[in-house]
């Protein structure tokens, strides 16, 4: 069975530009490039045997390519998934959505059923380590004769497992330790969880500071309603103490949610709170009334998803004091993400942030550099993350992307080996049966002095030259020339390997497509990078 990542290696059909058409193309506009390939790879206007089997391998799909194109809703998956969307199981559902997130939110969840289905038995490991730093000799030093100390505070360490019984029933296994100026706790918990009709529920036992037992649940009301709660009984040597806590959520609108949460125990509080998100921002308010402090908080999220990076401003005003935080967060793979901020107040003073989170690990560093607002300590708070990143990211991870992009493209290489022979074979079977409308297109283009290609080749480059290299492009005189219509050529934003006639020539390497043609009997050379615009005449 192969793994999600080999999954992700495989190469998708463009639909798209095998019919040489745009991402927003019209019906119309379909319906005349699968009129055209048709007049090229019909079997039917191919009498000899070799031609008309390759004739019936491209007309295969070419009129796949335009069943998926003209079906809105398989366009839709299409567009929002690419093939492998049109090939997952249950999708006669999505006819009831809308917009390209609701049906890639719609495909995630049919193949996270499938993925269940697959890797049913398998745990869910979750953690957290915590180690929080003291720094503040470096910026308030006790004695200015001696070195400053830089001391771990405290460390904490939690772990939690999942293992799927059953579909609807599953046992969560957690623990935590805490240690701190040489004393230390720690508990462990285990939980039966079961799911239900629109909800679930759970049953804990727990160990460490006195034996523990609760239960939880969760309901959802409406389709805007869901409401979660519980109760536990510490018991401990001196009694019982008992907690209640529940939760209402209510969806206000299709980006902005309301929860309202209720604590009765050791520290009771009750807190509001409203999140509204989008693909640009995402802002939170809550308010806090509790023991032993009341509070107001606000966060503005931005995100920046063409940089992978997110921005955040967040600030709390209570009885405790004040506390302002900014801070951004850069996702650095698939999934790996490091986070650096900086909280200013009182009377904490100032703290440096750093957290990594690696799959459903995290590791954080809490810095505390000062107990009092230092502008030196704010100052390289701010600085001291930027110049760790540039330098960790020149010196480790540039390299090791590079190297990455190495192994991946070599694995898909190997894994799409055969099929990059056949797109080989598939572009030669093309171009033979481009000859006939080759001669034609290329016999009135003379007659009219508008567009003749002289000749089109397609690959990479020798490094500093403008030779290519034999072995990695081919020549694609007749199907460029077969593109053009009353004189005009016509090319769009995508890899031209998936253009009939063509093919990937060095897989993982950077392409180009070179032309020389005669317009008006006037000789012109172009080159264009792969998956750059082109129109002629220009």
């Amino acid at each position: 069975m192969a793994s999600d990542n080999e999954s992700d290696a495989e190469l998708d059909e463009n639909y798209y530009t095998f019919l040489n058409l745009p991402r927003d193309a019209t019906g119309e506009q379909i319906n005349t490039a699968y009129r055209n390939q048709s007049r090229i790879y019909h079997p039917d206007k191919h009498l000899e045997p070799d031609s008309k089997k390759r004739a019936e391998m491209m007309f295969n799909r070419t009129k796949r390519a335009y069943e998926v194109l003209s079906d809105p809703h398989q366009r839709a998956i299409y567009d929002s998934i690419g093939e492998k969307g049109l090939k997952t199981e249950g999708w006669e559902i999505v006819h009831r959505t809308k917009t390209p997130a609701e049906i890639r939110d719609e495909y995630d969840r049919l193949a996270q059923a499938a993925a269940e289905r697959r890797l049913q038995q398998r745990t869910n490991p979750r953690g957290n380590i915590t180690i929080n730093v003291n720094a503040t000799e470096i910026f308030t030093p006790y004695d200015d004769s001696e070195m400053p100390r830089v001391e771990i505070g405290s460390m904490s360490i939690a772990q939690s497992i999942e293992a799927p019984i059953t579909r609807k029933d599953m046992i969560i296994m957690s623990g935590n330790l805490y240690s701190s100026n040489g004393t230390g706790n720690g508990g462990f918990m285990i939980a039966g969880r079961r799911l239900l009709n629109k909800g679930w529920m759970e049953v804990c036992l727990g160990a460490g500071n006195g034996f523990l037992l609760g239960l939880k649940g969760g309901r959802t009301l409406t389709s805007k309603l869901t409401l979660n709660g519980g109760t536990n009984m510490n018991f401990r040597e001196n009694g019982v103490i008992p907690a209640v806590f529940s939760s209402l959520a209510v969806q206000l609108d299709k980006h902005t949610v309301g929860s309202l949460t209720l604590n009765a125990g050791p520290q009771s509080s009750m807190s509001t709170q409203i999140d509204h998100s989008n693909d640009l921002h995402a802002i939170s308010t809550s308010f806090v009334i509790g023991t032993p402090h009341i509070y107001f908080g606000i966060s503005y999220t931005r995100k920046m998803m063409e940089n992978e990076l997110k921005l955040k401003l967040a600030t709390k005003v209570g009885t405790f004091g004040f506390l302002g935080e900014y801070g951004v967060e850069k996702k650095v793979s698939k999934y790996s993400s490091v986070i650096a901020s900086v909280s200013i107040g009182v009377p904490s003073g100032v703290i440096l942030k750093l957290k990594i989170i690696r799959s459903n690990q995290s590791y954080v560093f809490p810095i505390h550099l000062s107990d009092e607002i230092v502008p030196a300590a704010v100052f390289y708070a701010s600085v001291t993350p930027i110049i760790a990143w540039y330098i960790v990211k020149k010196t480790i991870m540039d390299p090791m992307e590079a190297d990455r992009k190495s192994i991946e493209v070599e694995r898909t290489k190997r894994q799409n080996e055969q099929r990059l022979t056949a797109k080989k074979f598939e572009a030669m079977a093309a171009i033979h049966l481009m000859q006939n409308t080759y001669n034609r297109i290329l016999n009135e283009e003379q007659d009219r002095r508008g567009l003749v290609v002289k000749r089109a080749i397609y690959g990479c480059l020798n490094e500093g030259s403008t030779q290519f290299k034999p072995e990695a492009s081919h020549d694609v005189t007749i199907p460029i020339q077969c593109l053009v219509r009353d004189s005009t050529l016509q090319l769009y934003e995508s890899s031209k390997s998936d253009l009939p006639g063509f093919y990937d020539p060095s897989l993982g390497d950077d392409k180009i497509l070179r032309i020389e043609y005669t317009h008006n009997d006037v000789l012109k050379t172009v080159n264009i990078k792969d998956k750059e615009p082109l129109r002629l005449p220009a």
